[in-house]
């Protein structure tokens, strides 16, 4: 019997909807304080946004994703999880090649003079260009990579004198890989928050890790054993209907039946997080705030080569054309002819048809690298929602909601971090540290 002036506190009985980084991100750290967690996946694959995929016996993944070095928390819960970082990624020093046009290679020193270093030998623009784009980074520096107000990344690139050329060539594509979102529209400020955590720390900050293989392997399917090892459950082909609040817990309408829980942690796309609480009148206004997101595409076309096709390099950027970067899976991760290339963000692409947008790669990659053989097949994967527009000014919902037994996680959720797996394993982790 509790004391006088004391309360029972319910065990805690933690529910993640959604099997991606975030979700799996924030069963792993409850998990690993012996705190029960039950993981309701959808789909029949864990990974969300960052999932393997399999076609012509081929293991591939649902669109191409780059880690950087800074991306700590994600390297950190990759490695709890049994992953071994040096054997699980291609790590390369931070280089930006656009064929045939542009080149940027750091060197092997501390930073900023890595960055620094690089800028000044970079081929493809001129030697005032160069100095300028130096002077843009000093400038950054000075302020500490923080803005008084967000803007654009395209005034932010004007109202520093940066050249047509260094836009196009340096600029354009650090942010449309970073922040997968126009220069017209993306939050200045976001990218700085990568370029901060990136460039202005330790020289391996800026290290670009190319995962070996796909991404479910690469973390969902290891916190699940993880989580499962620990008394945890992880359900997939298990959807969520409906969250009901009821006294001080929650239930769970799933397709297994009623699941009462201590506390929720909503992690899935944005869509989905609107469709589940738009009928929890607290939370009506948030979830019409959800659904008012929106969005940008990746579209990744494979090309499986004779096995002696090859790139110049593992990673590869195009301009001109319709693909944006290229990777080389034999060099990355064995796959011997298999390249994707990639297109980020909105475009003229999106009118194509998928056996139009193939054909037209693999015509730019005979004209660019000439690459004469025929692939022996092709598969275009488009994810017309892969992450949210992140445009300047834009406020993203928190992790804490209006019922204090129900959190958001999601890479969209508030935070520093575009549409990364870092900003997805940072909110998820974010919301288990809120409850125990």
């Amino acid at each position: 019997m509790p004391s006088n002036g004391s309360r029972m506190v319910a065990p805690l009985n933690i529910a993640v909807i959604g099997g991606g980084y975030a979700g799996m991100a924030a069963a792993v750290t409850l998990a690993a304080r012996g705190i029960p967690v039950t993981v309701f996946e959808n789909a029949r694959q864990l990974g969300g946004r960052a999932r393997g995929v399999s076609h012509h016996h081929t293991q591939l993944d649902n669109g191409q994703h780059i880690l950087l070095g800074c991306y700590r928390q994600t390297l950190d819960i990759i490695q709890q999880v049994g992953g071994n970082i040096e054997q699980d990624f291609l790590r390369l020093p931070l280089q930006l090649t656009l064929h045939r046009h542009f080149s940027l290679h750091a060197p092997r020193l501390p930073a900023p003079w890595h960055t620094l270093l690089g800028l000044l030998g970079a081929r493809g623009l001129s030697w005032a260009e160069r100095i300028n784009a130096i002077r843009f980074m000093l400038a950054l520096r000075r302020s500490n990579f923080r803005l008084v107000q967000d803007l654009s990344v395209q005034d932010l690139l004007h109202a520093h004198h940066q050249s047509a050329a260094a836009v196009r060539y340096l600029w354009q594509p650090i942010c449309i890989s970073a922040l997968n979102t126009p220069l017209h529209m993306a939050s200045a400020q976001v990218l700085l928050n990568v370029l901060r955590d990136s460039l202005n720390g330790l020289r391996s900050d800026s290290d670009m890790l190319l995962p070996r293989m796909d991404f479910s392997a690469l973390f969902p399917q290891r916190a699940a054993d993880y989580i499962q090892q620990r008394g945890g459950s992880v359900l997939t082909s298990c959807s969520v209907e409906q969250i009901v609040p009821s006294g001080e817990g929650i239930d769970l309408s799933t397709a297994t039946g009623t699941h009462r829980f201590s506390h929720v942690i909503c992690a899935v796309a944005p869509a989905a997080a609107a469709r589940l609480l738009h009928n929890i009148l607290q939370l009506m206004p948030l979830a019409a705030r959800i659904a008012a997101i929106a969005h940008q595409p990746i579209y990744t076309i494979y090309l499986q080569y004779p096995e002696q096709v090859c790139l110049p390099q593992a990673m590869l950027g195009l301009d001109g054309g319709v693909a944006q970067w290229l990777f080389d899976r034999g060099q990355i991760g064995g796959q011997h002819g298999l390249i994707a290339a990639v297109i980020s963000a909105e475009g003229l692409h999106q009118k194509m048809s998928h056996e139009q947008l193939a054909q037209t790669v693999i015509q730019e990659l005979r004209d660019c690298l000439n690459i004469a053989a025929a692939p022996l097949w092709y598969q275009t994967i488009a994810e017309k929602r892969a992450t949210f527009s992140c445009t300047a000014g834009l406020v993203r919902p928190p992790q804490i909601t209006p019922l204090s037994n129900i959190f958001l996680a999601g890479d969209y959720t508030a935070g520093d971090y575009p549409a990364t797996l870092e900003g997805a394993v940072r909110s998820g982790i974010h919301c288990a540290n809120l409850i125990g």
